[in-house]
Formats: C-alpha cells, structure tokens, sequence
C-alpha cells in the first residue's frame, strides 16, 4: 500500500508506540489523525507531524464514532488503522485486600478488547466503500497485543486477557474482511520503553532491559513502527500475529 496522501488513523497516538508511529506515517507523506483521550498530549503530536488531533474514548461507542467522523472530514476516510490505545494496571485475582475489584479488570478489558474492537467495527465500516487499490486492496488495519498474552505473568491477568483477546480476534477479522480487500494484523510487542515503564526506577528499567536476550534494551517506539510499516507495505503479512521481543519469554513474576 502506498503512504503518500493516504488517511491514517492512529489511537493512543498522542505517546508511546502510537506517538512513534504517527510520526513515521506522516514521513512517508500519509494524513494522520492522532486519537487520544489526552487532548493536549494529541495535539502536540499533530501540530509536530502535521496532522489533525481528535480527544476520544476508544471504550465509547459515541465517541468513537464522533471521532471517525472528525478524522474523515479532516483527511477523508482511512486507510490505515493503527491501534495503540491501552492501559497496563497490574493487579491479582486475590490481592492482600482480597478479591481484585471486578469494575478494575472490567475497565482493563474495555479499554484494551473492546476499545480496539470498537475502533475496528467502524473504520473497516469506511474502509469497505472505498476504490480498491493494486490487487484489490482497500486498507490494512494493525492493533497491539503483547507477549502477556502468551506469557502472561502473576499480577497480569486482565492485561493478559485483554490481550489475548486482540490476539484472537486477528485471524477471523481477517477472513471476514478478505472479502472486501482489508487486511488485519497484530504486532505483539516485549518490554518496550512505553509511559507504562517510565515510572520506574532506572535499576529496575535496567534489569528488565538485560532480561532481554538480544538485543539488550528495552525496544522503542521506532522498533515498533518499523514493523508496522512493513506490515503496510508487504500485502501478505494477513490475519498473523507477530511476536516483538527480541526472544524474551517472560517469567511467572
């Protein structure tokens, strides 16, 4: 698929993973709307690439769809759908304070499985009228699961499931949407330098990045966009999830 002019989307664009590819895209000359429920954080995105900020709420369905709407009336419908908006609390199913509250691993999964979900159902909506490119193709849409959901450790699991989900829903989106030339992929990344890790102490950021075996550091924004360019660009890469780890496999805790 080709960049230039093209309409991308990207959520939680406004730091981590999904700042890193906004920016990537808008070099290769797509139009990118960064959505992100911090407004400012959005718009210091936008203003560096030159793109258009949208405040959103991926678990709402209203302001999903209010979102589309602002992202295709700036740039037209999207292409490129690039999902990065989630949240990573860890928290056990029995803590020291007893059973883990259920609206917190509610609001894991909201966020990351249904927030992803819900950005999906309405973008491939757009993507299914568009005029098909080479070979038939209409779009690519690429969401962000991690390795908790194949090694998910103690304290993670909402994350893991919420993850798990992404992970499962990849290959039947595919199929489903083969019929109209959209593919679908998920990028499932290690221990990356995200906002999730910048509170921590450098020892700690220091050891996790030596639990990687190679290379030797916590994998970045770039790395990830990296992929998700070429996932773009190569029209086989469909209904497969792809391990970013740098061969880490993750302990119980």
């Amino acid at each position: 698929m080709k960049f230039d002019g093209c309409a991308a989307l990207v959520t939680g664009g406004g730091s981590g993973l999904g700042a890193g590819t906004a920016r990537v895209l808008a070099s290769r000359g797509a139009k990118v709307s960064v959505l992100d429920l911090n407004k400012d954080a959005a718009d210091a995105v936008a203003k560096e690439i030159g793109g258009t900020a949208v405040a959103c709420d991926v678990a709402s369905s209203d302001s999903m769809v209010a979102a589309i709407a602002a992202a295709r009336a700036a740039h037209g419908p999207a292409r490129i759908l690039i999902n990065c908006a989630g949240i990573g609390t860890p928290e056990k199913a029995v803590g020291r304070q007893g059973p883990m509250p259920l609206e917190n691993f509610m609001r894991v999964i909201n966020i990351n499985l249904v927030g992803t979900f819900n950005a999906i159902r309405l973008a491939a909506a757009d993507m299914q009228d568009l005029e098909p490119w080479d070979d038939g193709e209409r779009g690519v849409i690429i969401n962000t699961a991690s390795v908790a959901a194949f090694d998910g450790q103690i304290g993670q699991p909402a994350y893991a499931a919420s993850k798990g989900g992404i992970v499962s829903l990849t290959l039947p989106l595919a199929r489903e949407f083969a019929s109209f030339g959209v593919r679908v992929a998920t990028i499932a990344p290690g221990i990356f330098s995200t906002p999730m890790l910048h509170g921590l102490p450098d020892d700690v950021k220091e050891s996790l990045a030596a639990s990687v075996p190679f290379p030797k550091r916590l994998g970045s924004a770039e790395d990830y966009a990296a992929l998700a360019i070429h996932i773009i660009e190569n029209r086989m890469l469909n209904g497969e999830v792809i391990r970013l780890d740098g061969a880490i496999r993750m302990a119980p805790r």
